[in-house]
């Protein structure tokens, strides 16, 4: 008895040290994750499947997401600033949302082609590596980005057969970017702002609008195929609207080395798989749209090379460049250089 007494004194010792010297979040942390789209789309199931399980695993159970969906926490246009504040530990930022904050990161919009499944993820994975100009830009907003996902591409969805997309002469058509609409006046489409949603449905079926140009899973999740079923899309009509996983600086300064380490190796681990895991979702993508009626058609490559040259993508380029402060130009013409040359 005497014995057991003396080796539970012991043991209570041990744990008490223990307590007292060991982090709070020893044991496990939760972090806090924002995203303005609902569970159940391509991206957010690949980050819900996929990147937020591999951390879990790579930090042997220590890190733990805690996923707020649907503008749970905040929308895509306030992300940024609460994820800034430390609102929000972890979000997804979309620069198309903050042109003010994220004026180098619109770039990626302004090309009408770009990769797709395993290149698509392979050019996402090297962009902070080779470009840390951008890396800065999200610093500077205290943020740390750990992760690009990818999105779908972009279909034209027409009420009217069309024959070509190079030749919208009298059309009206819908896209919410700047660079596309200025795409579009380029091949005689007159573009036609209105807010996403119920209202965009209603201005297709009364003939304010003959068509969208929009990520083909927008397009779906408005049922806008019931309305406007002549669709053209291919892999190779890159949006360019990137989705970056990015962290409060204060809170990723907080993880330990080892911590750090383990979420870089599970957005690796992520990135290997990203490419099979979209172009898989897309092919279930397309077969909804033909089993609800759509008619879907994928461009030629010359049909893709056509609509390039016919955007006149580049002159749109050079001249939202040159309305940029002198001093801000080389910056913007280096990073636009670059991003070309990894799509290209």
């Amino acid at each position: 008895m005497k014995n057991f007494t003396v080796y539970t004194f012991l043991f209570a010792l041990i744990l008490a040290v223990n307590t007292i010297t060991c982090p709070a979040y020893a044991e496990g942390r939760v972090l806090i994750y924002s995203d303005h789209e609902p569970l159940g789309n391509m991206r957010t199931t690949f980050l819900h499947e996929i990147l937020f399980p591999n951390i879990a695993k790579e930090s042997g159970g220590r890190l733990t997401i805690e996923e707020h969906w649907n503008s749970e926490l905040s929308t895509g246009y306030d992300a940024l600033n609460k994820t800034k504040t430390g609102e929000i530990d972890l979000a997804v930022i979309v620069p198309e949302y903050d042109s003010v904050n994220l004026p180098l990161h619109q770039l990626f919009k302004s090309f009408p082609i770009g990769p797709s499944g395993n290149e698509q993820a392979d050019f996402f994975r090297s962009i902070y590596r080779d470009m840390p100009d951008l890396k800065a830009e999200l610093e500077k907003q205290n943020l740390v980005p750990v992760y690009v996902a990818m999105g779908y591409p972009v279909a034209f969805y027409s009420t009217h057969p069309i024959q070509t997309i190079t030749n919208l002469e009298g059309k009206k058509w819908r896209s919410a970017s700047f660079w596309h609409k200025d795409q579009l006046k380029n091949v005689g489409a007159t573009p036609v702002t209105i807010p996403w949603g119920e209202q965009v449905y209603s201005a297709l079926q009364d003939g304010q609008l003959d068509g969208l140009m929009v990520n083909i899973d927008s397009g779906f999740d408005i049922n806008a195929q019931k309305i406007a079923p002549y669709i053209l899309t291919s892999k190779k009509l890159w949006l360019g609207h990137i989705y970056i996983i990015a962290f409060n600086k204060n809170v990723w300064d907080s993880l330990s080395k080892k911590e750090k380490k383990s979420i870089r190796k599970a957005a690796a681990e992520s990135y290997k798989v990203m490419g099979s895991f979209a172009d898989s979702a897309f092919d279930e993508q397309i077969e909804a749209l033909k089993n609800d009626g759509a008619d879907v058609r994928f461009l030629t490559d010359k049909e893709i090379l056509d609509w390039k040259q016919a955007t006149r993508f580049d002159e749109i380029q050079a001249r939202w460049i040159s309305e940029k402060d002198s001093q801000d130009r080389s910056i913007f013409e280096k990073i636009l250089k670059k991003i070309s040359s990894k799509l290209h």
